[in-house]
């Protein structure tokens, strides 16, 4: 015995849902509906699918008869006028023309059924995954399969509501069948056209009713469903950290491109700030260089910015290169969040700007110089 199960490998009945427990991210759930797996349920789906073609059964009940007695009434008329075997092609044709009278009505309606029941539990979604061969399934995990279908609660809420739904329809059929007992026993009476129609109305009866009552049970399968289905997707903590990883980047590599593009900057500023006509600081957490020339630039931009320790890189090259370092919080604090290097000064600080640039004119020759050749 132990022989014959040596090959059986002992991750066929490992623990699927081992370690998940966390919530599925939209991701994978969009994931998961791209390849065709949602939260559906079939019953859902087969009760609105009987529900409105034995509906449309007893809509067109009428005129599906009096198709039935045509065709009936011709194929015995032309019985003993026609060759069955010359005439194949001939009866052949009458009897699809009459099959499709018959049939392609409820088809439509079935059709329609099963696409509104898809719909209104799933939206509109189309996919050929689903479709592709997967050659995992060939050899499948029968201790996973076993404990989901039988061996779980899902499994165990399956049978009892198949147990339940045959108990419910065989409960219908019994009151209806036994309240027609009497009137079942005098059609020995009656002709057979009234016998078929009256045994037919009954079956329609117990079809609507139990289809009525199928789909009030339906309902609650549906929201079990979900339920299951969001269970199966659920994600171990490892697998919530790779999937920040694959949108965010990894957080080692996120740190050494910002060291690096630190470093750019810092470099940066010892070419940039020097250029600048003034500094403007908070005074000590930031510090935005500003520069302006009136024969190349329509407005001042924005030439380095930085906070708390670039702040204080900026301030100490401005101080060591002779330009002017003023303070105004509210300026400095403005520009930082509103303008990114290199970009023009935002137009709503024109007049600021303006006023900023004439007093440091007055306080530093550099500038003054600059105003001077553009009056010139």
């Amino acid at each position: 015995m132990n022989d014959a199960f040596s090959h059986v490998h002992l991750q066929w009945f490992a623990q699927e849902d081992e370690g998940k427990t966390e919530e599925p991210t939209e991701y994978k759930l969009k994931k998961a509906r791209e390849e065709g797996r949602v939260a559906k349920s079939p019953d859902l789906v087969g009760a609105i699918g009987l529900l409105l073609t034995a509906t449309a059964l007893v809509i067109l009940a009428p005129w599906l008869m009096e198709t039935l007695r045509d065709m009936t009434r011709w194929f015995l008329s032309i019985s003993i006028e026609v060759d069955p075997i010359a005439d194949a092609g001939l009866l052949g044709g009458a009897f699809l023309r009459y099959f499709a009278r018959l049939v392609v009505p409820l088809a439509l309606v079935a059709f329609f059924a099963a696409l509104l029941s898809n719909l209104l539990q799933v939206g509109f979604l189309f996919t050929t995954k689903p479709l592709k061969p997967d050659f995992k399934k060939v050899l499948p995990k029968f201790g996973q399969y076993l404990q989901r279908t039988i061996f779980s609660g899902e499994g165990l809420f399956n049978i009892s509501k198949s147990i339940f739904k045959i108990a419910v329809i065989g409960i219908v059929a019994y009151i209806n069948i036994m309240a027609e007992i009497p009137a079942l026993s005098r059609l020995f009476t009656s002709t057979v056209w009234n016998s078929v129609s009256f045994v037919a109305g009954i079956v329609i009866r117990i079809i609507l009713q139990a289809a009525v009552l199928m789909l009030a049970l339906a309902i609650p399968d549906y929201l079990f469903q979900r339920r299951v289905f969001k269970k199966r997707l659920m994600m171990s903590k490892q697998e919530i950290k790779e999937e920040r990883k694959m949108f965010e980047g990894d957080p080692l590599i996120k740190g050494r491109l910002r060291e690096r593009m630190r470093e750019i900057l810092t470099r940066n500023l010892a070419v940039t700030v020097p250029k600048a006509d003034v500094v403007v600081t908070n005074p000590t957490h930031y510090a935005i260089a500003l520069e302006f020339d009136p024969m190349t630039m329509a407005v001042p931009s924005i030439s380095a910015k930085g906070t708390d320790d670039m702040a204080l890189r900026i301030r100490a090259i401005a101080r060591e290169s002779g330009v002017p370092v003023i303070e105004n919080r509210p300026l400095a604090r403005a520009l930082y969040a509103d303008a990114d290097v290199g970009d023009a000064v935002p137009e709503q600080y024109y007049d600021a700007i303006a006023k900023l640039l004439a007093h440091v004119a007055r306080i530093d020759k550099r500038v003054a110089a600059k105003f001077a050749a553009m009056n010139a």
